[in-house]
């Protein structure tokens, strides 16, 4: 088949609006073109798009061991962060997962569930009634205390956990505009852009280094993820060293932190803008008091709540695209893909295509009721599929249901916006996320 094109000139001709927002001018050109277009990227560099949830699932799941991470991530990104489970491919990958993802089991989390509880009601403390203000910078700190405390305990007297989250928002932001104007980035270079975010990051990778090194001389037992990670062995028995140590924290801080803070900002919104909706969260958290439920029964107890968040990070992902380069010649239906192809996989567009979901643009928790849930289990994609798809979701989705529950407990929500503001940057983030929390 061929894939209907979208010229550089065409991209040239958007490109502020699309270092701005691209998901107009892709929502444009998958109305024009179909599931699937390739765009040219100038100097023979070019990228599929995809809204076909089949073709996804090929990559991510069926046949993913034919496709890796492409350089958007595994060099650019990884420049920033290092070279851990979000930017690395094959053996690395594998062996990484591995160590890791023992951590983020339920039975792990519930060691930590104190911690997280702690700060998120106390972050949540901050909250002021009746005062109408943007909920995204709350969220954005508890979601990042949450990462900082569940993995080492941190108790700062200065200045470095807002030090290490300005770090890695000033290297996103840096990043970005790498990836939506690839033909300037001998600019970037040249003007010393991306040197400055490199010594930032360089800074980052010095004050965990430093945090390790306490941890490694210390003869105390935290139970927070940072022990888990040291007592962790390969399967030749060695530990990773502070180099791999770091590029794996980095990662938690900049995919644990934001996703979790974007979906809970959005879901809030959400909440706000359907008061029935609201009500019946209240009653659901109502139910059990100020009662601290596990891990385990936050999911089966709260699963109203639960619902909210799936169908927020429905209309509102906060890994809104992915994207991957096969690394053998490979074929989907009648798509030819000759080895090294790059293809963008848009979850923003999935989650809102008419041909899968009804009534796509309304916010329907009752889609994720136990009883709906399989018919729409092949295009659904908030954690991503496949072998790689996020270690830590069950750490998020506790997290994210106790916010919630507290939140609704103690407050009736509600706002004055009339549409919720998106902006797309590595995740895709809220804008204007007024809300206003009057106590019950």
């Amino acid at each position: 088949m061929a894939i209907p094109k979208v010229s550089f000139f065409e991209v040239l001709k958007n490109a502020k609006n699309i270092l701005n927002n691209p998901l107009p001018f892709h929502h444009k050109n998958f109305e024009k073109h179909g599931d699937v277009f390739k765009v040219n990227l100038g100097f023979g560099n070019s990228v599929i798009f995809t809204r076909d949830a089949g073709f996804a699932k090929h990559m991510l799941q069926n046949q993913h061991k034919k496709y890796h991470k492409s350089p958007l991530q595994t060099k650019d990104l990884g420049k920033y962060i290092g070279n851990g489970l979000l930017t690395s491919n094959g053996d690395h990958w594998l062996r990484q997962r591995r160590l890791i993802q023992p951590a983020f089991y339920k039975k792990k989390i519930d060691v930590i569930a104190k911690t997280i509880r702690e700060t998120i009601c106390e972050e949540l403390s901050r909250i002021e009634p009746d005062v109408s203000f943007d909920i995204y910078p709350l969220m954005n700190d508890l979601a990042f205390k949450v990462v900082a405390k569940s993995l080492f305990s941190y108790t700062d007297t200065g200045n470095t956990m807002a030090r290490l989250q300005h770090i890695t928002e000033a290297a996103q932001t840096s990043l970005i505009r790498e990836i939506r104007q690839p033909y300037k980035r001998w600019w970037f270079h040249l003007s010393g852009q991306i040197k400055s975010t490199l010594t930032l990051t360089q800074e980052a990778r010095d004050i965990l280094d430093n945090i390790i090194e306490e941890r490694r001389k210390s003869k105390d037992n935290y139970d927070d993820l940072l022990d888990m990670l040291l007592e962790s062995r390969y399967e030749d028995g060695s530990s990773m060293d502070n180099e791999r140590l770091i590029d794996e924290i980095l990662i938690l801080f900049v995919a644990g932190h934001e996703t979790t803070s974007n979906a809970l900002s959005f879901c809030l919104s959400l909440l706000a803008l359907h008061p029935e909706i609201q009500n019946k969260v209240f009653t659901e958290v109502n139910e059990f008091g100020s009662r601290e439920l596990s891990l385990m029964e936050q999911f089966q107890k709260n699963k109203y709540t639960a619902q909210c968040i799936e169908e927020a990070m429905r209309l509102y992902p906060p890994a809104y695209f992915s994207d991957r380069v096969n690394i053998e010649s490979d074929e989907y239906e009648d798509i030819k893909l000759p080895k090294g192809t790059t293809v963008l996989i848009s979850f923003f567009e999935i989650h809102r295509y008419k041909n899968f979901w009804k009534n796509p643009t309304m916010f329907d928790p009752d889609r994720f009721h136990s009883d709906n849930k399989k018919e729409y289990s092949d295009w659904y994609f908030p954690f991503g599929a496949g072998p790689r798809m996020c270690v830590g979701s069950n750490f998020a989705m506790y997290e994210m249901i106790y916010t919630l529950s507290e939140l609704v407990r103690k407050y009736k929500i509600s706002t004055s916006i009339s549409e919720i503001e998106i902006k797309p940057l590595i995740t895709l983030k809220p804008v204007n996320a007024i809300l206003k929390f009057e106590k019950r």
